[in-house]
């Protein structure tokens, strides 16, 4: 238990990308929320990312798997939880690929999991809340690529239809359609937020952006799948996260939210980019990692590989309903944004 008459909130996966990220943005913002976070500490997450919340007094870890049910029911009613906001998910897609059993796993009956111990501890039947918890929801994140894969032009909207088409896509447009049969079955409040591509501090090594400089500040090959013309709309990571905190204080029960930073960009785009801010940053001439003197710039170390099974051709997210009824903004474009993200690696690294 907490020693103060907050509110508490469970967060999910917080040890990892984008959780990590929002969790100090959030206690720092709130004074009046404690914060629980539950995180079984998989590939991707790492407590070294909240490092600089482990003595905050309004912030507790616990180890564990959001699929098991019991441990679920311990922590709501051990820390009377008043409010749900839902990351934890495996993410990777080139994963999913490899080992989709652990993709339905974790983000469809996990998510059920933690749905139904909400419902059966803030209700006491369909559409009718207990006095004490009126109104408690449940923030579901999501991601675009339920919607599938776009054409040249489109956009997806909150209105698009899902269409995925990975077992990491298929797996999170399963869980955003038990959310939605909560809302709509029960009466839970329940809002759902789908994001584009986030970058930023403390992405996991094997993303795309990490990749690149890693492997260019090592002197290895830049692996872009295909023919590097894939596109995405990146969305700053600080900005995804301030869309959650106005979504889940002011959007409306029952509606999704599309989250994007209005930055399309083929992979070719983000690698060069990366490349020329590296070159004036850390001059290849000037690393001591890299032995071939042919090397003019860390471009030359771009190399094509096979492209990725069902690689969606492109992803791009029309944000207007957030923007224009909630009043979010992204405050981060890619130019500013992938500067802040190289500089935080650099350090990382050790450069």
């Amino acid at each position: 238990m907490f020693n103060n008459n907050n509110k508490t909130i469970l967060v999910t996966g917080c040890a990892g990308f984008i959780g990590s990220n929002f969790v100090p943005y959030f206690l720092d913002k709130y004074p009046n929320y404690n914060l629980v976070n539950i995180d079984l500490l998989t590939y991707a997450g790492d407590l070294e990312n909240l490092k600089e919340c482990e003595t905050n007094p309004r912030y507790k870890f616990i180890k564990g798997d959001i699929c098991n049910r019991e441990l679920v029911e311990f922590i709501f009613t051990e820390y009377d939880i008043n409010g749900v906001i839902h990351f934890a998910a495996e993410s990777h897609v080139d994963n999913s690929i490899k080992n989709p059993g652990v993709f339905v796993q974790t983000n469809v009956n996990g998510t059920f999991t933690l749905i139904d111990v909400a419902r059966a501890y803030w209700m006491n039947k369909p559409f009718e809340y207990k006095t004490e918890y009126n109104n408690c929801r449940f923030h579901h994140i999501s991601t675009d690529e339920v919607y599938g894969t776009l054409n040249e032009t489109d956009l997806f909207t909150e209105s698009t239809p899902y269409a995925p088409n990975s077992p990491y896509s298929a797996s999170k447009a399963s869980s955003d359609m038990i959310v939605r049969s909560y809302q709509e079955t029960y009466g839970l409040n329940t809002v759902i937020t789908n994001c584009s591509n986030n970058y930023g501090p403390k992405q996991h090594d094997e993303k795309l952006i990490p990749t690149i400089i890693r492997k260019a500040l090592s002197n290895q090959n830049i692996p872009i799948y295909g023919d590097g013309k894939n596109i995405r709309d990146w969305l700053y990571v600080l900005d995804h996260c301030k869309g959650i905190d106005v979504v889940y204080h002011t959007g409306i029960t029952g509606e999704t939210y599309n989250i994007g930073g209005r930055n399309e960009r083929t992979n070719l785009q983000i690698v060069n980019t990366i490349c020329e801010i590296l070159d004036q940053k850390c001059p290849i001439n000037k690393n001591t990692q890299i032995t071939n003197n042919k090397l003019q710039s860390y471009k030359d170390l771009i190399t094509f590989v096979e492209d990725r099974a069902g690689h969606d051709r492109r992803y791009a997210i029309d944000a207007s309903k957030l923007e224009n009824e909630l009043g979010w903004k992204a405050d981060e474009n890619f130019d500013t944004g992938i500067v802040k993200t190289i500089e935080w690696y650099l350090k990382k690294y050790g450069k």
